[in-house]
């Protein structure tokens, strides 16, 4: 195979006219085509037992807007409670199909969706707010086990042993146990209620579940109580789950259950048992020992029918006396409701309503005389109630129309505007509702009585509504007038003020003999409680104690400890820039703090860890349009963080974002000052770029900085930076450690000189320099460095440099910078251009085709590498060379052959090459590779 070591023309390029081709053709849709967003129609053929004649499959078809998926149904709300929800009105008369699909869509849109903020969210809050420290008690009645394969005898024994039990008295009360004691106890039932469901002890569980529900009745330590129905309530949850897994396995063996069934659907040995459930739930006769296993078999009430569930077991709460222990009852029940019936709106909204007729029992005798004995409060215990009290609006208010607070507004007047139901409205409802109606509840807090919740946090809460959405633009300046009323009388705290008093009796308590050495855990326990509420720093650095208190931490490494909790506090809570002076000055000293702190000792991991601290803040540092000022703080933060890499190149870049933002921000205004001002950050930078060690960093920060130099027209300042890039090539070692390993430095390399060569299309000549100095300044270093062994990164290298001078050869180029004249400017077309681009592409021919024929030699790995660059040369030539060329066209089907002469080209890729060569032959000017693409054959491998 003769190689043509010549090469002298370049495919004219029309660039435009080439990306109009390449766009996707647009095809008339017609009224029948299907389109790709229409609704996807799956039939879906299930095999089912047990109806119909034995083998036959019913097919079922069902369309939606996206194909059923098994995963994202389980996210879309069809999980088994609310898909059970969605058939709960089979209980009502058989429908036509147009009003039963008119139900099922309307319970579909009432379904509860992400916005909805469950339960689960709120346990925690409650557990960690509402804590005691008195004695607690709990009843408990011993449990006796029996394994599932027991003997009879066996039976017979454990039989006995429960009958001695109650003539003995089975209950046992369990006195003085602490908090943590109550909660293991708590846990210790739950575990007992799995083993006994899980032995196959169905009615030993049923009454470990009584037990702890008679235990919602007790409000001995009435502080504890939310916490303790937030206990209680998570073995009642597992009781449920486990029922109505046990009743849902019964309708799966029997037959496949359709999507969403109705109570039809259930076979009689499901409802049976269901059935027997609630008989035996029904024959308790204490009511909330009944009430609370009742509206845990709601969930399996689907079964047999909900309708009529929801508005008994409201009605059964009105018999509980406790108002206490009712609202939490009521918010069980809502809970219970909004997970398998949220479209039945009116059961909760009745249980809202029942709530404001019983909430003058809070002022009845039985319960003051219950607070007077434990020592409570009124405002403490009416705290108790928010977290039933904004449960149960959270879900009547969800998705409910702007009529429905007017009503509850209505019903809150009634009861006198009391102020802690009227705190829970305003924050159940949309903040657009609210604000609409911000006069009538102003006049409501005017006439509430603050005994118990002042009225200040009322108008916290209605101004949290208005800061999300404008009241009426007529009523604004009323609204003003009345809440600052109330404001001016709040008793102002004078935090900061006592805060700086603290710090300075504890600098001179602590000063003396250098006591503060024996406190440091003490000392940074303060520290840590400050910046818990201390997130406006421009508060904490003002303090006069603040910053000499810092002082007093004069141990090493318990310094950087404290301040790396500064500056991590800093980054989470600052939201926006600052150029506060008492800001900057204090936060350099503590990124200083930690920067000295770095020695030769240092890990790398702490180093990076206090890097990105102290790069968190330089983003955060903004002066705005005063350019000047922010080069000045990066001028001082390099000097004061030298010895942190990482900061140094987040600096540069800041810099180069400084410089690109001041173009932008005052193009066509004082460009003489521009320039200069650019020109100075572009020194910054060359100046900064040598004290890195890592030498990537160093070539990528050049190439980077020449340009936004190149981008804003400073030509001898990208000069410069290029210049130095390519001097630093040689200096690229052959291996570098990246993430504490090993590697070759090649890839990167490669990477860096593939970017560098598509930016010095843009990049016009010296005047004093020769014709594409800097390419083959580029090329020189790529040619004199010393590659790896048996590399071809060399000669990959000059394939790459081959489309670069394509692209220069054309008359107008592919991308252009503004304002920069590149050289189709400058040499405007002229043939001696023109001729050292072909000379030097003709050289670079020469070195790919002499290293061709020296892996011809090796017959092993030499081969491979041979048809694989013979190829990516081939798709060079395709691509930017003149075909038209006899010899061009020639050396392109000798190279195609050379790449499938020992069979290693991959043929997918050679295929789809002759069929784009095919399809190019179409086009106009294009038809001389028809010629051609008859002369390349694929070849396997012998």
């Amino acid at each position: 195979i003769v190689l043509f070591p010549l090469v002298r023309h370049s495919r004219v390029r029309a660039y435009e006219s080439e990306l109009r081709a390449a766009r996707l053709e647009a095809v008339p849709l017609e009224p029948g085509d299907p389109h790709p967003l229409k609704s996807i129609t799956v039939t879906d053929s299930k095999s089912r037992r047990g109806g119909g004649r034995r083998g036959s499959t019913s097919s079922s078809s069902s369309s939606g807007s996206v194909a059923p998926d098994p995963l994202s149904s389980m996210l879309d709300g069809t999980d088994p409670l609310s898909m059970f929800a969605a058939a709960s009105a089979s209980e009502a008369p058989t429908l036509s199909h147009s009003t039963e699909s008119g139900r099922k869509r309307r319970e579909k849109e009432e379904e509860v969706g992400p916005d909805f903020e469950p339960w689960s969210a709120k346990r925690g809050e409650i557990l960690a707010r509402f804590t005691t420290t008195e004695k607690l008690s709990i009843v408990s009645e011993k449990i006796h086990w029996l394994a599932p394969n027991s003997t009879v005898s066996e039976k017979v024994r454990n039989r006995l042993e429960e009958l001695d039990d109650m003539e003995e008295g089975s209950q046992r009360e369990l006195l003085n146990l602490s908090q943590q004691d109550y909660v293991n106890r708590i846990e210790e039932l739950n575990q007992n209620l799995k083993e006994a469901w899980s032995s196959d002890q169905k009615v030993k569980a049923l009454k470990i579940v009584i037990q702890c529900s008679k235990l919602l009745s007790d409000t001995s330590v009435i502080q504890f109580y939310p916490s303790k129905f937030v206990l209680i309530t998570d073995i009642l949850d597992t009781f449920g789950r486990l029922v109505y897994e046990r009743i849902w396995s019964m309708c799966s063996d029997s037959r496949a259950m359709p999507e969403s069934f109705t109570a039809d659907d259930v076979n009689d040995t499901a409802k049976e048992t269901c059935l027997n459930w609630f008989f035996k739930i029904a024959s308790i006769r204490e009511l909330i020992p009944r009430l609370y296993p009742w509206q845990l078999g709601c969930t399996c009430h689907i079964f047999i029918g909900i309708q009529e569930t929801l508005p008994r077991l409201t009605a059964m709460i009105r018999g509980i006396g406790d108002p206490l222990v009712a609202v939490y009852a009521r918010a069980y029940l809502c809970r219970v409701g909004m997970e398998v019936a949220p479209h039945l709106k009116e059961s909760l909204k009745k249980n809202f309503f029942d709530l404001l007729a019983s909430f003058r029992q809070i002022h009845s005798d039985s319960v003051q005389n219950q607070l007077v004995l434990q020592r409570v409060e009124i405002p403490v215990y009416l705290t108790l109630y928010s977290p039933a009290i904004n449960w149960i609006l959270q879900c009547v208010s969800y998705r409910a129309p702007e009529t429905l607070l007017t009503e509850m507004m209505e019903r809150c007047k009634k009861l006198a505007n009391n102020a802690l139901l009227l705190n829970s409205v305003m924050w159940a409802f949309r903040a657009e509702f609210v604000a609409a109606r911000a006069t009538d509840f102003i006049g409501m807090i005017k006439d509430c009585d603050e005994a118990g919740f002042p009225k200040h946090l009322l108008f916290g809460s209605l101004g949290r509504s208005l800061a999300c959405a404008d009241p009426p633009e007529n009523e604004r300046l009323s609204i003003l007038n009345e809440a600052w009323k109330v404001i001016t009388k709040v008793p102002q705290i004078k935090f900061k003020r006592e805060v700086n008093t603290v710090l300075a009796d504890i600098i001179k308590h602590m000063t003396p003999d250098r006591a503060f050495e024996d406190a440091y855990p003490q000392l940074q326990s303060v520290i840590r409680k400050i910046l818990n509420y201390f997130h406006d720093f421009s508060v904490l650095f003002s303090m006069e104690r603040f910053l000499p208190f810092l002082d007093m931490f004069q141990k090493d490494s318990v310094r950087v400890d404290v301040c790396r909790s500064i500056m991590e506090v800093f980054i989470k809570h600052q939201q926006e820039p600052t150029r506060d002076p008492v800001i900057l000055n204090a936060l350099l000293h503590v990124c200083k703090t930690m920067h000295d702190s770095v020695n030769a000792l240092t890990l790398e991991d702490e180093k990076r860890s206090l890097s990105l601290l102290i790069n968190g803040f330089i983003r955060m540092v903004s002066f705005g349009r005063d350019f000047e000022q922010q080069l000045s703080f990066c001028v001082e933060a390099r000097a004061t963080f030298c010895n942190l890499e990482p900061v140094l190149v987040q600096l540069i870049h800041t810099v180069n974002q400084l410089a690109m933002e001041t173009r932008r921000v005052m193009r066509g205004n004082h460009s003489r000052k521009t320039a200069a001002f650019v020109r100075a950050c572009a020194a910054y930078s060359f100046i900064t770029i040598p004290s890195l060690t890592s030498i990537f960093s160093r070539l990528n920060l050049y190439l980077l900085s020449g340009q936004v130099a190149l981008a804003n027209q400073c030509l001898s300042q990208a000069d410069a930076f290029f210049k130095a890039a390519v001097s630093l090539l040689p200096e690229v070692p052959r291996s570098i450690t990246v993430e504490g390993k090993l590697r070759s430095s090649e890839a990167f390399l490669l990477d860096f000189i593939s970017n560098f060569l598509s930016t010095l299309l843009v990049v016009p000549d010296h005047p004093e320099q020769g014709v594409l100095y800097l390419v083959r300044g580029l090329l020189n270093m790529v040619q004199d460095y010393t590659w790896e062994e048996n590399s071809d990164a060399k000669v990959r290298v000059y394939i790459s440099a081959l489309p670069l001078l394509a692209a220069m050869s054309q008359d107008t180029y592919l991308y252009a910078i503004p304002k920069v004249d590149s050289n189709e400017t400058l040499y405007g077309g002229d043939p001696k251009f023109l001729a050292e681009v072909n000379k030097l592409c003709e050289t670079l021919i020469g070195q790919v085709l002499d290293h061709l024929k020296a892996l011809g030699r090796d017959e092993g790995a030499g081969v491979r590498k041979q048809g694989t660059l013979a190829f990516s040369l081939f798709g060079c030539l395709l691509a930017h060379g003149d075909l038209r060329n006899n010899k061009l066209s020639q050396l392109a089907v000798n190279l195609w052959n050379l790449s499938h002469k020992h069979g290693y080209c991959d043929t997918r890729n050679s295929v789809r090459t002759l069929e784009y060569i095919k399809h190019q032959s179409q086009q106009p000017d294009m038809a001389h590779l028809s010629e051609m693409a008859l002369r390349l054959s694929l070849q396997s491998r012998a």
